[in-house]
């Protein structure tokens, strides 16, 4: 009776190993995929020298798994949604790719310092302190793109606002 539970139970579980070999790798498309996650503050103080920050964490999946550059090539791509100049770009670190099941997925986070106010229409240049209005804000998001070596494009991402006190 031993004899017959110890081979039932070997069988089990040589059959729980197998099904362990016919788990797929994700399916993801080649070209990068990326999704807003968080801020790590909603408020900012306006700075010419970025004295102040934010961190922004998005996901990622990439089906081939060719993301980063060994060089300094730029793979992070940032705007200003607000007048859509390009911030400084960033560098995803060099992502090995493994085996035949090549998808990855993961998330990055980056700092971004803080930037100055605008003030459309008034003619007051960007990042004045000198105008009298203590609680002058702006608001701004940005729209966030990820490339990896072939050159594939993510799909564009938006973060939430962000206040910028203009001045203290």
């Amino acid at each position: 009776m031993k004899k017959t539970a110890f081979i039932i139970s070997a069988f089990c579980l040589a059959g729980l190993g197998m099904f362990q070999f016919c788990v797929q790798p994700p399916d993801y498309p080649d070209e990068p995929v990326i999704e807003f996650m968080s801020l790590s503050k909603d408020l900012m103080y306006q700075s010419k020298f970025g004295q102040d920050s934010v961190t922004i964490t998005f996901s990622f999946t990439d089906g081939d798994g060719d993301l980063g550059f060994q060089d300094d090539q730029e793979s992070i791509f940032i705007v200003d949604g607000r007048d859509t100049f390009d911030k400084p770009p960033y560098r995803i670190p060099y992502i090995e790719q493994q085996g035949a099941g090549n998808g990855i997925s993961g998330e990055i986070s980056i700092v971004v310092p803080t930037t100055c106010c605008i003030y459309p229409g008034t003619g007051i240049p960007p990042c004045d302190t000198t105008i009298n209005a203590p609680q002058m804000r702006d608001t701004v998001f940005y729209w966030l793109q990820i490339k990896d070596r072939a050159g594939n494009l993510s799909n564009k991402i938006q973060t939430n606002p962000i206040v910028l006190i203009c001045r203290r």
